[in-house]
């Protein structure tokens, strides 16, 4: 009797603590996310899993055209690409970013626009215009969905303070024949 309330006090002891390290994990290092929705296609695809990586990420971090996600609402996180970092000045002009007056190619949209041969992908617009501040506000950053068409993205909610960002992402896990690295 005594040995098997001793291996059951084990068990249980081994269970708390994978489920004290599971949990660790994901808080401090690694978390899953499942994209929502055909905002950043053609990158992502409504319903791929990436893993978020939290690992050495602290405010101030993201770099331009990182893959970020962040917490949008309460009750939803979005994933983004970063576009402006503080002091920018940003400027879409005939289908064209500039930032800080220099324009800046974003190949990753290169297959993108070949599918909208009516007008242009990203409309024209200057970050005073959608948020009101000329410049990228000091410990924020400017988002944009790559499906330019049909994104909610800084467009509409403003800037993002950076301590709301979780992390970087660039890893598709699932589906896992379409396990990738995306830039």
């Amino acid at each position: 009797m005594a040995r098997s309330k001793n291996e059951l006090w084990e068990w249980i002891k081994a269970l708390a603590i994978a489920i004290i390290l599971a949990a660790g994990i994901r808080y401090f290092f690694f978390a899953p996310i499942v994209v929502d929705g055909d905002s950043m296609l053609p990158t992502l695809h409504d319903q791929d899993r990436m893993i978020v990586n939290k690992i050495g990420y602290k405010v101030g971090d993201p770099e331009r055209f990182d893959i970020v996600v962040f917490h949008a609402t309460v009750d939803k996180d979005y994933i983004k690409r970063v576009i402006g970092l503080p002091g920018d000045e940003i400027e879409y002009r005939d289908d064209v970013l500039y930032i800080n007056g220099e324009a800046y190619d974003e190949p990753y949209l290169d297959e993108f626009k070949t599918q909208f041969p009516d007008g242009p992908l990203t409309e024209d617009f200057t970050l005073e215009e959608k948020t009101g501040h000329k410049v990228v506000p000091a410990g924020h950053i400017f988002v944009l969905g790559d499906n330019r068409r049909f994104s909610r993205d800084g467009r509409h909610i403003g800037t993002v303070p950076q301590e709301e960002v979780l992390g970087k992402t660039n890893i598709v896990y699932w589906p896992v024949s379409d396990l990738r690295r995306v830039k």
